[in-house]
């Protein structure tokens, strides 16, 4: 068994475990954005742990609430925006 303590770095982020798949707390500040980005060669699994996400897939948007989560394909473009202030965790799992 592994533990991480959930605390994430002055950039809002923090890799939980070594080793894969990769996991990661992603902590946004009310009206903070990620600019676009891509996993490739990645399955990834985004989950909004709190608050409000709008999450941007290339070119598609969904609004996403505490609870829940998207699969999606990491060679998308992905660029999450905090409508609240929010945190993801984020799996990336070896496609």
């Amino acid at each position: 068994m592994e533990r991480a303590t959930v605390d994430a770095d002055e950039a809002g982020r923090q890799s939980l475990f070594e080793g894969e798949p990769r996991t990661v707390l992603l902590s946004l500040a009310a009206e903070e954005r990620v600019p676009p980005h891509s996993h490739p060669e990645r399955a990834v699994v985004f989950q909004v742990l709190s608050g409000e996400i709008e999450l941007t897939l290339d070119d598609e948007t969904e609004t996403l609430q505490a609870g829940e989560l998207v699969r999606f394909d990491g060679d998308c473009d992905i660029s999450p925006y905090a409508t609240t202030a929010s945190r993801a965790l984020v799996t990336l799992a070896k496609s």
